[in-house]
């Protein structure tokens, strides 16, 4: 039995009248957000709205017109050239060539079927590397690269390895010794909180706008990506971090990742007022201001860097702070978690 109301249950699914409303643009937003999210796990669900979109007086004709167009470019694009980039020695182009991917598209465009099928218009499925050319295996990385955010394809990754590796190189190339563990302590927990500014805004995502208004878009996306930064940054700094001399009576060199996840969740929260990237930023200003500045204020490095950073990072009492300041802000972000189905203004 299909339900055309959401939140009744386990067994809802989408009936034909909720189907044409959405179709139509009618549906109420809610209907409509839990019809995409519930299509994208079942298929029968998913078949339904394709057939009443497509039926559509104005979305039908729209759609097929754009599969049309498609399918005339793709054929339009001259396999000489394919070819004779082939007998220039170029190994893509051989692969193109060959490939049945092109033949499939172009058999489509002439005979009305779908890439994949064979037969009949439609939506097909393709075997092998698929209509794209790329193995699936391939695919899939490539995903998931993506959708971890701009900040793992950018300048902060790269930023991230210099630090790492160069308070390594300071410590032991330059001969500074232990005099690297403070500075590499105060600057650890800041890192995360960048990537994670990089990583989903209206600043930072060119598909910010598209992201946002899917059913995975969001909160749940930006989680996704500052986990992603963080399951990089963590390993990378601890490690850098305990390869380093010992500084005598200062603390480990896991003492900053409670620092870390603190700022990493209040720049979130905050930035469900103001925006991500101003978040971040004020988060950052207020680390420089009460615990870099006065860390420093003995000395830039060495033993009166390290005595001033203390304070902040050893000690049973100052670690629980870190956690119970983590945990409030983790309840304010998901207090406040609708405030990212909405565009930030610039």
């Amino acid at each position: 039995m299909r339900r055309e109301r959401s939140g009744l249950g386990p067994d809802w699914h989408v009936g034909g009248e909720l189907a044409a409303r959405y179709a139509a643009g009618t549906a109420a937003e809610s209907d409509a957000w839990s019809l995409e999210k519930h299509v994208e796990a079942c298929g029968a669900c998913a078949a339904v709205v394709s057939s009443a979109v497509r039926a559509g007086p104005e979305t039908g004709p729209l759609l097929a017109s754009i599969r049309a167009a498609v399918l005339e470019r793709a054929v339009q694009e001259p396999r000489e050239s394919v070819v004779a980039r082939a007998y220039a020695g170029d190994p893509e182009a051989h692969e193109s060539a060959a490939s049945p991917a092109y033949a499939d598209t172009a058999t489509a465009a002439r005979t009305g079927a779908a890439p994949g099928t064979g037969t009949g218009p439609g939506i097909g499925t393709s075997t092998g590397a698929g209509t794209t050319g790329v193995p699936p295996r391939l695919s899939r990385a490539a995903r998931v690269v993506w959708a971890a955010g701009p900040a793992l394809r950018g300048a902060w990754l790269v930023a991230l390895v210099v630090v790492a590796l160069g308070a390594v190189a300071l410590s032991y190339g330059a001969g500074l010794g232990a005099s690297v563990r403070p500075l590499l302590l105060v600057t650890a927990p800041v890192l995360p909180l960048a990537g994670v500014a990089l990583s989903y805004g209206l600043h930072a995502d060119p598909l910010y706008e598209i992201a946002t208004s899917t059913p995975a878009g969001g909160l749940r996306l930006l989680l996704t990506r500052a986990a992603a930064v963080l399951a990089v940054s963590v390993p990378a700094l601890t490690l850098a971090g305990a390869v380093l001399p010992v500084a005598t009576g200062g603390p480990g060199a896991a003492a900053w990742l409670l620092p870390g996840l603190a700022l990493t969740l209040a720049a979130l929260a905050l930035g469900s007022f103001v925006g991500g990237r101003r978040g971040a930023a004020a988060v950052a200003a207020a680390w420089l201001a009460f615990v870099v500045a006065p860390a420093a204020a003995g000395g830039p490095a060495g033993a009166a860097l390290m005595a001033g950073a203390s304070p902040y990072f050893a000690g049973p009492a100052v670690q629980s702070g870190w956690a119970g300041g983590a945990v409030a802000c983790a309840l304010l972000l998901a207090a406040r978690r609708r405030s990212f189905d909405h565009l930030e203004t610039p």
